[in-house]
């Protein structure tokens, strides 16, 4: 994977919106995409593209659209790297439902005086994203606005009929895992936000600054989950741990029950939470934007599943159990057991 100064931009550089337009915007753009793969009929430049998917398997839809000045801001994220995270928010709810994903769209509302190659570098991203995960855009929309800036994504992908992951499986006795480490995207934000950046290793700064801005979807461990006929529930973590839970255990109609020194939260992470005098179990819970996954298994399936992910080089952590009730509690290092809320990103909220 490329790091995150390896986008070149490619375009003029004191070239505006106004100077190409929108049709010579979009021909600009597609020349920045991979070519469509053979299950794209009709693609880019029609009023539809037209799919030919297997017929056994079910269709996902999802969208997700970012907003300048409530998903990212400029300062701290850079185009190419902001194009990944745009598809990759997408691509990590096919990854929870267990789906292989396939094609995009992508919609942008673009104030006038936005800067073309920026945009080029915007597709680079996506373009970088869809190669690594075989996916595809094949159309979208473009529109001007008196700003900020939107990107909206939808993304369609597959599943085998009857094995879509859901959130509304979990049973009393299951066991709750997470993938991946968690908390990384937050601590990145806070990193790239501190004004004493420099006096971290090299290597930390790298890895907090690519949680934050080139989360990896977890596809593969999705589909792990999906053929293993063991995962009762699934869901991927964008709002933090807590609310992800929350949404798990109100949908299943069961309480869960989780422990602090369980939870997967990277040295790094770690590391810097304790120079910044930030709580890593705090981004973890409430951080969001990790784009990992968090389920329930049948106890007898867990082994199987965690090894199978392990060969794939995929870290499973058993965090807790599903109980009965309808709470979702955690038992903190001291011994104390502390409800947790749904207290992720609101756009609403007071």
């Amino acid at each position: 994977m490329e790091t995150l100064n390896e986008c070149g931009a490619g375009g003029q550089l004191r070239m505006r919106l106004r100077d190409i337009g929108e049709f010579g915007l979009i021909d600009l753009l597609r020349s920045k995409l991979n070519p469509a793969d053979h299950t794209v009929v009709v693609g880019i430049g029609d009023d539809a593209a037209v799919l030919a998917y297997n017929a056994g398997a079910h269709v996902l839809l999802t969208t997700d659209m970012l907003v300048e000045g409530v998903h990212f801001r400029q300062d701290i994220i850079d185009f190419c790297s902001l194009g990944w995270k745009s598809v990759a928010a997408s691509l990590s709810d096919i990854a929870a439902m267990g789906g292989t994903p396939r094609h995009a769209v992508v919609s942008l509302a673009i104030p006038p005086d936005a800067k073309v190659d920026s945009l080029e570098r915007l597709y680079d991203g996506m373009a970088q994203i869809c190669a690594e995960f075989e996916t595809h855009v094949i159309g979208g929309d473009i529109v001007k606005t008196s700003g900020p800036l939107v990107i909206s994504v939808s993304l369609t992908g597959e599943v085998a009929k009857g094995k879509a992951l859901l959130r509304s499986g979990a049973r009393p006795g299951d066991l709750v895992f997470v993938t991946g480490h968690i908390g990384g995207s937050a601590a990145g934000l806070a990193f790239l936000e501190n004004d004493q950046k420099a006096l971290i290793p090299a290597d930390e700064q790298l890895e907090l600054t690519n949680y934050h801005q080139r989360p990896i979807p977890q596809i593969t461990a999705g589909k792990i989950l999906a053929a293993s006929e063991g995962c009762t529930s699934c869901n991927d973590i964008s709002d933090g741990l807590a609310s992800e839970l929350n949404e798990i255990a109100k949908a299943s109609g069961v309480g869960i029950h989780i422990e602090e020194r369980r939870l997967p939260i990277a040295p790094s992470v770690r590391n810097f939470a304790r120079f910044s005098s930030h709580c890593a179990t705090n981004w973890a819970l409430y951080g969001g934007e990790d784009y990992q996954l968090v389920g329930t298994l049948d106890p007898l399936r867990y082994e199987e599943v965690a090894d199978q992910c392990h060969l794939q080089g995929i870290p499973l952590t058993l965090i807790g159990r599903v109980t009965q009730g309808s709470s979702v509690l955690m038992e903190t290092e001291d011994g104390y057991e502390v409800l947790l809320q749904a207290r992720g990103y609101n756009h609403f909220a007071e």
